[in-house]
């Protein structure tokens, strides 16, 4: 076994395919299989943000008491004052409990005032489902199946693979996603393209380059953008990081899309049993290898 092969096998990893040119230069797994596809569903929504954005159907200034975005427990005036591009970028401030909750870490409410501190926030990523749903009237179902699903001739899409999940801590419902590695791979390629598909503009190119980019520093070469994650060419903060810079969406146990500009790539991986998958680590050792392999 080569390098590769021993990395694929000593994990959870189901599939690994890699795009260079719209060519398929390395296929290991099973890539029509769905499942879950973790926080990479918060990238896939962005790209729902982008179209609707342009549309003029939700205003990325527009603040959650201008939405009427509310909790449970109320927000405070304060926490009302985040805007739709602080909850993208993750920087809502607005520290309430939330479904698939990440409490541990979690700042104090009150603690950051909107937009000036970057956190991982989940409750930031389920309020952005409910404000896409209020503002265009669609389910996010609905919505990706028609402006990224069908567009894209995703190969084994099903409406029913995207669901609402409510919880007793928030009004706001987790999103979850279930998806193929060969239909990952083509929103790989769109975001590679600049939001196009076969010469037709499915994503704004304008959204695609301000989400991909790293809108917050998160040190080492680290970035975070509207849902996307960025490493810099060499970057040390980032297991990840190349020698050339990357854009990706990340889920939970080595759900991956890997975007290399420079190389014409993009790189999915995937692990179908969330809780027996791979570290980000690992991950970075299975580019790495698989860079190597198709030089």
């Amino acid at each position: 076994m080569n390098d590769l092969d021993t990395l694929l096998a000593a994990g959870g990893s189901t599939a690994l395919l890699a795009v260079r040119g719209r060519e398929v230069v390395f296929a290991r797994g099973f890539h029509a299989h769905r499942s879950s596809v973790a926080s990479v569903r918060k990238s896939l929504i962005g790209l729902l943000y982008g179209i609707a954005v342009e549309a003029g159907e939700i205003d990325m200034s527009a603040t959650l008491a201008d939405l009427g975005i509310n909790d449970l427990s109320p927000l405070t005036a304060e926490e009302r004052q985040a805007t739709v591009a602080d909850l993208l970028a993750s920087r809502s401030g607005v520290y309430h409990p939330c479904v698939y909750g990440m409490e541990p870490g979690r700042p104090a409410r009150g603690s950051h005032a909107p937009g000036t501190f970057w956190y991982y926030n989940n409750w930031d990523f389920n309020a952005l489902g409910t404000i896409y749903r209020q503002e265009t009237g669609r389910t996010l179902a609905a919505a990706f199946r028609e402006y990224v699903a069908d567009p894209l001739r995703m190969q084994d899409f099903a409406v029913e693979d995207i669901s609402d999940v409510a919880g007793p801590q928030s009004r706001h419902p987790v999103y979850k996603m279930r998806l193929s590695g060969r239909d990952l791979a083509r929103v790989g390629v769109l975001v590679l393209e600049g939001g196009r598909w076969e010469g037709r503009q499915v994503v704004p190119q304008a959204w695609v380059a301000e989400s991909t980019r790293p809108l917050t520093d998160l040190g080492g070469g680290r970035g975070y953008g509207y849902l996307w994650w960025s490493a810099a060419a060499n970057a040390l903060g980032d297991a990840l990081a190349t020698d050339w810079p990357i854009v990706y969406a990340s889920g939970a146990g080595g759900q991956y899309i890997i975007v290399i500009q420079a190389l014409d790539l993009v790189v999915v991986h995937r692990a179908a049993d969330v809780d027996k998958g791979i570290s980000h680590a690992h991950m970075g050792s299975i580019l790495h290898a698989l860079l190597r392999t198709i030089a």
